[in-house]
């Protein structure tokens, strides 16, 4: 089955560098967007959520990913995202402290600017936990 060049980069290191056959990305709307071998070029703004990549032995496997963008040309594609984590590197007790801590924060009377900050880290710390609970690698 015809395959892409995948290459993940987060803020810190670079995250895959292989070959895929599928992957699912969180997408502004709400939604996922399915890449697939020879899709079309282009760039897609990539959301908060759970990313699923299908490599070449046909397993699926699952990412928590922060905001960021995708690059699609010439069956290459390039994911630049500020995390990418595997379910088995999340801390879910950690995640669990900030998701508790991001909503008692937002129970507080705050500027709208830090209003969206925590929502945001509410955002990523509940995706977290749902990702680490999902199929290890």
């Amino acid at each position: 089955m015809d395959t892409f060049g995948l290459k993940i980069i987060s803020s810190d290191r670079v995250f895959y560098e292989g070959r895929c056959r599928k992957m699912i990305v969180p997408v502004p709307d709400g939604g996922g967007m399915e890449i697939l071998p020879h899709h079309e070029n282009m760039v897609i703004a990539v959301v908060i959520g759970e990313a699923m990549l299908q490599f070449e032995e046909g397993e699926w496997v699952n990412l928590a990913v922060g905001a960021g963008f995708l690059e699609i040309v010439n069956n290459r594609v390039t994911m630049l995202v500020q995390t990418a984590e595997k379910p088995e590197d999340i801390d879910a007790r950690l995640a669990q402290e900030q998701m508790e801590y991001a909503e008692e924060k937002l129970r507080q009377k705050q500027s709208i600017q830090e209003y969206y900050r925590t929502q945001a880290s509410l955002s990523r710390a509940m995706n977290r936990l749902k990702v680490s609970k999902r199929k290890k690698w």
